[in-house]
């Protein structure tokens, strides 16, 4: 892969990584950043997504930013946050946070906010949020009770995670379906090629 064409993700997620790899585009490094993602006093969730993947990109960038063999690189970050109004549902480490969101998104209608960064190799910052629209049909005792027995939810913003289980939760979905798993792909694909980046070089067999 030429220098200029390669990808540092600012992220751990596995579904980043497996969207992506759908794209045709093998990231070259993986770095996750431990930032605080805590929202400030009366935060928007548009407005935490878009601080938040600033931030794990930035940081990203400071991190490689002396080191030769990285110099030339694009970092892409990215963060996804779950809100009902303006309330921000946290990613669920604890069993009682997700029974908490689940049983707040039963029935109802919320909405998932990624927020994607590109910092390219000539230190352009670029940042949009893409956000899509999700109702969750009425879950009942069982649904809730199996999926938290399920573990899917742990880690995930609103405590779901749409290509599992839960996506037999959904009712109806108005916008882009990889935003809510993660990494919205036209968006990004849009935001990489439109700054230099060949998002067709892994597309050719063999």
């Amino acid at each position: 892969m030429a220098l200029k064409h390669k990808l540092i993700l600012a992220s751990g997620s596995p579904r980043r990584v497996e969207l992506l790899h759908q794209s045709g585009i093998e990231p070259a490094r993986l770095m996750p950043m431990d930032i605080d993602e805590t929202p400030k006093k009366s935060e928007h969730p548009r407005s935490l997504a878009r601080r938040l993947s600033g931030e794990k990109g930035e940081a990203a960038f400071a991190a490689v930013r002396s080191d030769a063999a990285w110099q030339g690189s694009y970092i892409l970050s990215a963060d996804t946050v779950v809100a009902v109004g303006r309330r921000i549902l946290p990613k669920a480490e604890f069993i009682d946070e997700a029974s908490s969101a689940l049983h707040l998104l039963s029935g109802r209608g919320h909405v998932v906010y990624t927020g994607i960064c590109l910092i390219t190799p000539d230190r352009k910052l670029r940042q949009k949020v893409v956000e899509t629209k999700v109702r969750f049909k009425r879950l009942s005792g069982r649904d809730i009770e199996m999926y938290l027995a399920s573990g899917q939810w742990r880690g995930k913003a609103g405590a779901y995670g749409i290509q599992g289980l839960a996506g037999s939760f959904v009712q109806k979905l108005v916008g882009s379906y990889t935003n809510v798993v993660g990494l919205p792909l036209y968006e990004t694909m849009l935001l990489l090629a439109g700054e230099g980046f060949d998002v067709h070089a892994g597309w050719q067999e063999g």
